[in-house]
């Protein structure tokens, strides 16, 4: 059959539009090198910097160092390509000394942007300091990272929390307050969510991303009458008090009336640009119950105000606000988009009752992936997914947990593994440990049979065998992604983090760093975890220097925020963690509910393939917008 000339050019045409729908790029931030220093008690120096996730794999670095006014000096020999970690054994640590690094492209050197600096005589620590500007009656809690003034650096907004109360307890709290600060420690603003927002791990959710492509990252939380902006303007009514507070009252202290807000503040100077009404409201504060074990309807605010978030590519380009609201019975997930410094609503999901078979499937915590690879993100709500048009996916029926790893957790397996920890109480009956596929929710090995398991943990931390080892509380042994006992299980089942030299990851917990098979290799002395008997760090996250994390935690005298990063040698080369749209989204949520370590989309460890490149646009800012 003979086609018509326009019939073929109309053909040619869908099929480039369909070519481009296939392939669209993720918008992603520009960042420069992340130069770091350290100095070491033997004087050396361990600098590292940034592989970006757009680079060329060709690209080489030379690393150079100024001291005082001297013209600055080349200090490796050949241009280095198999890592981005030097140690500068010959630094006069007495004279100031600024380290950055060059690139080499075809016998191209290019200066790249983002030096370090350490002043003349400066005191030898393991760790870079934040001093905070302290509030009476607060600390430094859970802390999120985005660039919020578009020149390639990361800056840190921090939770400064005072007295707080989980869900199921009376009283009052003080109003949560937010602190943005450069990396050196410059405050640039503070806010305060007022005394209409209670203070709590499920209650204050807040985001941090460029959710308008304008190269500079937002916050976005929920808000009441009489939050304040950095520059002191007042949402809603700045006379409300709608907390409860009659002593007797069974919901003393708790805020269950009045409007609700989602704001979103603008990151670089702290004001409030967008706010609409939070989706969902309230409603009948005793319908949000569900069935089996902890499903039953309260009227004392305790399910109603489980609240979650997350930022999600729903359109495969674009970052999209997701605000979560229940796991126990009913769940709600509402999305929203950002732009022109206007809040839209995109979608939303509503498990709406207990018959439902998403009912009761959320968790404390939740992720973000593209589990069925058609370019755009779903949200791994505990045993549940919904996909990226608001619709669900599927459900597994295995109730809500208290944690949630999502990553290739096997790679013989063909996509994205989910592993989760179960509560399985008041009767209710299921395992609960299970791995599954997280693009279908097929079961792949379950364990623990009709047991409350509180924590587990799946990853990579066995240096000789490929594949996440996973293992949990209640049981002893370490298991394979078969679900096969390996040997003897880590003590603690809690957070994660690439620390060492190698692909594996070590075991992050309270203030200390261990090994699988070899014991602590890290202490952070003088410094404490957040949250409680969770003991999770303020944040853990790859914001400098090469692809392994930092972890960040406050002092014990709460003055500063202290940002560790390793001084292990790698000749690991590894694009940012960053510039992994999934790991980068786990950054973004990492601080949600009962905080969870990040995960890359890809399977890293031992045995692993040569990461693969991000399919990203990085956005206009200072560093490319020319």
């Amino acid at each position: 059959m003979n086609l018509s000339r326009p019939i073929k050019h109309y053909l040619f045409l869908i099929f480039c539009v369909i070519g481009v729908a296939g392939y669209a790029q993720r918008q992603m931030e520009h960042l420069d090198r992340g130069v770091v220093a350290l100095a070491q008690e033997n004087r050396e120096v361990i600098v590292s910097w940034r592989f970006l996730g757009t680079d060329p794999d060709e690209l080489c670095f030379n690393i150079y160092r100024k001291t005082g006014e001297q013209p600055a000096v080349k200090l490796n020999t050949d241009p280095i390509l198999n890592s981005t970690f030097f140690i500068d054994k010959t630094a006069d640590l007495a004279l100031n000394n600024t380290w950055f690094v060059k690139s080499v492209l075809q016998n191209t050197e290019t200066e790249e942007p983002g030096k370090f600096t350490i002043p003349a005589n400066a005191a030898v620590k393991p760790y870079l300091s934040l001093p905070l500007t302290q509030i009476e009656g607060y600390s430094a809690n859970d802390a999120a990272v985005g660039d919020l003034d578009g020149d390639g650096q990361y800056e840190l907004i921090v939770h400064m929390t005072g007295k707080g109360h989980d869900n199921s307890h009376r009283g009052l709290t003080d109003p949560p307050i937010f602190q943005a600060y450069e990396l050196d420690g410059t405050l640039l603003w503070q806010l305060s969510l007022g005394k209409n927002i209670r203070e709590g791990a499920h209650y204050t959710q807040f985001l941090v991303y460029d959710f308008d492509g304008d190269g500079k990252a937002e916050m976005v939380c929920k808000t009441a009458d009489g939050t304040t902006d950095a520059l002191g303007t007042v949402i809603g009514d700045p006379k409300a008090d709608w907390r409860d507070t009659d002593e007797h009252s069974r919901t003393f202290g708790k805020i269950l009336k009045g409007p609700e807000y989602l704001t979103v503040f603008n990151g670089e100077i702290g004001i409030a640009v967008a706010t609409t009404a939070y989706i969902p409201e309230r409603g009948n504060i005793g319908a949000w119950g569900g069935t089996g074990g902890n499903g039953k309807n309260d009227n004392t605010g305790n399910r109603v105000d489980r609240f979650t978030a997350c930022v999600a590519y729903l359109d495969g380009i674009h970052p999209s606000i997701v605000m979560g609201r229940g796991y126990y019975g009913r769940i709600v997930l509402a999305a929203f988009d950002f732009k022109n410094n206007q809040l839209q609503s995109r979608w939303t999901f509503d498990s709406e009752n207990g018959k439902n078979p998403y009912s009761g499937m959320g968790n404390h915590n939740l992720s973000v992936a593209d589990v069925d690879e058609d370019g755009k993100d779903e949200i791994i709500f505990g045993a549940m997914t919904v996909d990226d048009d608001g619709t669900g996916l599927y459900t597994t029926g295995f109730r809500h947990g208290d944690a949630i790893h999502v990553s290739d957790l096997d790679p013989e397996i063909p996509g994205l593994e989910r592993f989760g920890v179960h509560e399985i109480e008041e009767g209710t009956k299921g395992p609960g440990v299970v791995l599954f596929s997280a693009k279908d929710g097929n079961v792949l090995f379950e364990a623990q049979p009709d047991e409350d398991v509180g924590r587990g943990v799946a990853a990579n931390i066995d240096t000789t065998r490929i594949g996440a080892q996973m293992w949990w509380s209640g049981n002893r042994n370490l298991h394979d992604s078969k679900g096969n006992p390996i040997g003897r299980a880590p003590r603690v089942a809690n957070f994660l983090i690439w620390w060492d030299g190698d692909t594996t990851r070590e075991l992050l917990n309270s203030n200390y760093i261990e090994k699988y098979g070899k014991g602590r290799i890290f202490k952070a002395d003088g410094a404490h975890s957040v949250n409680g008997s969770k003991s999770t760090p303020s944040l853990s996250a790859d914001i400098l220097g090469d692809w392994r994390e930092e972890l960040m935690l406050p002092s014990d005298d709460g003055s500063e925020l202290r940002i560790y990063t390793t001084p292990i040698p790698t000749t690991t080369r590894v694009y940012t963690l960053m510039h992994d749209p999934q790991y980068r989204l786990s950054i973004a949520w990492q601080n949600i509910g009962y905080n969870q370590p990040p995960h890359v989309g890809f399977y890293m460890g031992y045995g692993m393939q040569k990461a693969p490149k991000p399919d990203i646009k990085l956005v206009p800012n200072q560093l490319n917008s020319n």
